[in-house]
């Protein structure tokens, strides 16, 4: 399947001490597992994998897509416990409740179908879905300002992938949105 919007850059850019700053990787991991007691995860558009090997570093099991086939490569290297799959966010090659933890790390904005993306991310999830997107404002780090994707974007496309409790947590220079999609999440 072909895939319009992909990151072109490199892993070393990916993973640049600065950029891994901006991405509070520690923080959101947290946030992430917070109160749902996560076993297996995904990281969908895993890049070179910096959210799966934090994940995996918390004891979870980690798997990943992308649709770029060097990103997959590279996290296979970064992650060599994990398994990494070349596939778009919009046709996720798992059964439906394979993940506690389905991760979307800004990557919702490159999607082709972003809605397509989150109704294949809560397909594939058992417990929530997390997005980190950066956030719709102009600075010098991240997508141009026509390719963000506002914290209401983001609600209204989880509402119309059938997520009925989604928080939102801004921080310093992202934004993560979770998606509950198991009933009696605790907040």
């Amino acid at each position: 399947m072909k895939h319009d919007r992909q990151y072109h850059g490199g892993v070393e850019r990916l993973r640049s001490p600065e950029r891994l700053g901006l991405l509070d990787v520690d923080r959101v991991v947290n946030l992430s597992l917070q109160g749902i007691g996560a076993k297996e995860m995904l990281d969908v558009g895993t890049g070179s994998a910096i959210f799966a090997e934090a994940f995996a570093r918390q004891g979870l099991t980690a798997a990943g897509v992308d649709a770029n086939p060097e990103m997959v490569e590279a996290a296979s290297r970064f992650v060599p416990q994990g398994e990494f799959r070349l596939a778009p966010a919009e046709a996720l090659p798992y059964p439906d409740g394979s993940f506690d933890l389905v991760f979307m790390g800004v990557v919702l904005h490159e999607a082709d179908d972003p809605l397509k993306a989150l109704q294949e991310a809560r397909r594939v999830a058992r417990l929530r879905v997390a997005v980190l997107e950066w956030p719709a404002t102009e600075d010098s780090h991240g997508p141009p300002m026509a390719d963000r994707l506002t914290p209401e974007r983001v609600h209204s496309l989880a509402g119309e992938a059938g997520f009925v409790q989604i928080s939102t947590h801004q921080l310093p220079h992202v934004n993560l949105f979770l998606m509950e999609v198991g009933a009696g999440i605790p907040d």
